[in-house]
């Protein structure tokens, strides 16, 4: 059975720290990142398997959340063999 959907899940246990990582999986996985994340360099310079910093707004409004680094890792080179 093959499961098409993309998923969102927070990777970092409960309380209180510097860093979070919230892991996107599955075939919107890039999209969705692209939706939400600003980077503070050209979008033309994220490439798959490196980390780039920037921000996260809310789509919504558009109100800026958090600094954040992204970090694409393209399919089929994940554990899972998706977008990550």
């Amino acid at each position: 059975m093959e499961n098409r959907d993309t998923i969102a899940a927070v990777s970092t246990p409960l309380g209180i720290g510097g860093i979070g990582i919230i892991r996107f999986s599955g075939p919107r996985a890039w999209p969705i990142a692209r939706k939400l994340f600003v980077p503070h360099r050209p979008a033309a310079e994220i490439k798959p398997h490196h980390l780039v910093l920037g921000r996260i707004f809310d789509p919504a409004n558009h109100q800026s959340l958090d600094e954040v680094f992204l970090s694409y890792m393209a399919a089929p080179k994940t554990y899972t063999r998706e977008d990550l």
